[in-house]
C-alpha cells in the first residue's frame, strides 16, 4: 500500500469503528477501501473482520454503563451470536458470493420496517400482554434465539448492515429501552467478529497492514461512537438506523 492508501485505510476505520458502535454496517466504508487498494475481495473481507474486532470491543466498553444489570440476556444471547457467527465464516470459504445476494438487501428491507414501526408494534404487544395477563421474557425467548443465530451467520459471512438486523430484532422482542438493547447490540458484535476472526486466522488469507490500520482506526472509532450513540434520543438513534440501512441496501444492489 501506498502512504495515501494506508492513510484513507486508517480513515475508513474510524469511520467504521464510530458506526458500528452507533448503529452497525461499518464494513459499507472499509470494505469498497480495502478493494479500492488492490485486495482480492475475500482477502479484503477476511482482513476487514479481523480489523474490526478492536472495534467492536471499544464501542462495547464504551457502552458498559448501558450493559448494567444485562449479563444474563448478554450471555444467553452471545451464545447464539457465537455459534451463528463461526457458522458464516465457514460459509464465506465454502459458498460464492452470490448465494447470500439475492436475500440480505431483502433482510435488510424487513429490519428496517421493523424499526421503523417498533415503538407501534411494541405498543401492541404491550396492550396484548395486559390483556392476557402474561409477561415479555426478559431475553426475547427462542424466537429471539433463532433470530440472532441466523443474523450472526450473516455476520459471520460478511456483516454489512448486521447491527440494523439485531436492533430490529431485539427492539421487538425484548422490553427495553433502544440505548440499553444497543450496548447488548454492540457486544453481540464482538462476539461475532472475534470467533470469525479467530476461524479466518488459520484458514484464509488476509493483509497484516490492512488488519492493523483497521484495528487502530475502529478503536478509536468505536469510543467516538460511544460517545456520540448514547446522546442520542430514541427517535433520532432510529431515523440514523433507518438512514443507515436504506444506503446498505442501495449499496448491496447497486454494485
Amino acid at each position: 500500500m501506498s502512504i495515501w492508501e494506508m492513510l484513507a485505510v486508517f480513515a475508513a476505520g474510524i469511520g467504521a469503528g464510530a458506526i458500528n458502535t452507533i448503529v452497525g454496517s461499518g464494513t459499507l466504508i472499509t470494505f469498497p477501501v480495502l478493494l479500492a487498494t488492490g485486495l482480492p475481495p475475500i482477502t479484503a473481507n477476511v482482513s476487514n473482520a479481523l480489523g474490526l474486532v478492536p472495534g467492536s470491543l471499544s464501542g462495547a466498553i464504551g457502552y458498559r454503563r448501558e450493559l448494567k444489570g444485562q449479563t444474563r440476556r448478554v450471555l444467553r444471547l452471545g451464545s447464539a451470536a457465537l455459534a451463528g457467527g463461526l457458522i458464516g465464516a465457514i460459509l464465506l470459504l465454502a459458498l460464492p458470493s452470490e448465494a447470500f445476494d439475492a436475500i440480505v438487501p431483502v433482510l435488510i428491507a424487513l429490519a428496517l420496517v421493523l424499526v421503523l414501526f417498533q415503538p407501534r408494534i411494541s405498543a401492541a404487544v404491550q396492550r396484548r400482554r395486559e390483556r392476557t395477563g402474561s409477561e415479555a421474557h426478559p431475553d426475547g425467548g427462542p424466537a429471539l434465539l433463532v433470530g440472532l443465530t441466523f443474523a450472526s451467520m450473516y455476520g459471520g459471512y460478511f456483516g454489512a448492515a448486521q447491527g440494523v438486523l439485531y436492533l430490529s430484532l431485539m427492539g421487538l422482542l425484548l422490553d427495553d429501552s433502544l440505548q440499553r438493547i444497543n450496548a447488548v447490540k454492540n457486544v453481540l458484535g464482538a462476539l461475532v467478529n472475534g470467533v470469525a476472526a479467530v476461524f479466518f486466522l488459520f484458514v484464509a488469507e488476509f493483509d497484516w497492514t490492512a488488519v492493523l490500520l483497521i484495528a487502530v482506526g475502529s478503536t478509536l472509532g468505536g469510543q467516538i461512537g460511544a460517545k456520540v450513540g448514547r446522546r442520542l434520543k430514541p427517535a433520532v438513534l432510529r431515523g440514523v438506523i433507518i438512514a443507515v440501512g436504506v444506503v446498505a441496501i442501495l449499496q448491496l444492489t447497486l454494485k
